[in-house]
């Protein structure tokens, strides 16, 4: 079990690094989005390619995001009726929820984004729009995207194993705070 929790730490520092890295790119498209206002504004230049990088930059927030929010917990829960079951009874609902809903949903979407991209690449496809930009990078987004929230669902259903086994804090995973499910944080 050690080794499974050592490779769950892995997962975890990962996605942690790349939510970090991520919360960064919201500061870059702000900043874009007001140079391509104040240039369009003052004076009459806009272009396609910012408008594209915006969104592009958004596609990566939103996908490549959802490994770490995962792993703070910052996804939907029905608490109101979780909270009211044992712990054990929620550790269950969490491995089967992971092993039933989102490990066959993110290989589902793997298995069909992978040769999206691919194809683009393949390709050379560019934005259809008048200075667009080659579209390969915003569609590799959707398979990294759910590789990592792939990542992170078995990082959690080890913690979860280990949890229902009593070698991991249960509450570290059903924590709906964020900070304790965190690489490193205190039991």
């Amino acid at each position: 079990m050690n080794a499974w929790l050592g490779l769950s730490r892995g997962i975890d520092a990962l996605n942690e690094r790349v939510g970090r890295a991520v919360g960064w790119l919201i500061l870059a498209m702000t900043v874009i989005s007001a140079m391509n206002a104040i240039s369009r504004k003052a004076f009459s230049i806009s272009s396609n390619a910012f408008l594209e990088v915006q969104w592009y930059l958004f596609a990566a927030v939103f996908l490549l995001a959802g490994g770490s929010t995962l792993l703070k917990n910052g996804h939907v829960r029905i608490d109101l009726v979780a909270s009211r079951l044992s712990e054990r009874t929620r550790l269950k609902i969490e491995l089967f929820g992971t092993l039933v809903f989102l490990f066959p949903f993110a290989l589902l979407m793997l298995r069909h984004a992978w040769p999206f991209f691919m194809d683009a690449v393949a390709n050379r496809e560019v934005s259809i729009n008048a200075g667009g930009l080659w579209v390969a990078p915003v569609k590799f987004l959707i398979p990294a995207g759910f590789a990592l929230l792939w990542l992170q669902g078995l990082s959690q259903a080890i913690k979860v194993v280990a949890a229902l086994s009593g070698r991991y804090p249960a509450d570290r995973i059903l924590s709906t705070h964020g900070e304790a499910s965190a690489p490193g944080a205190s039991t």
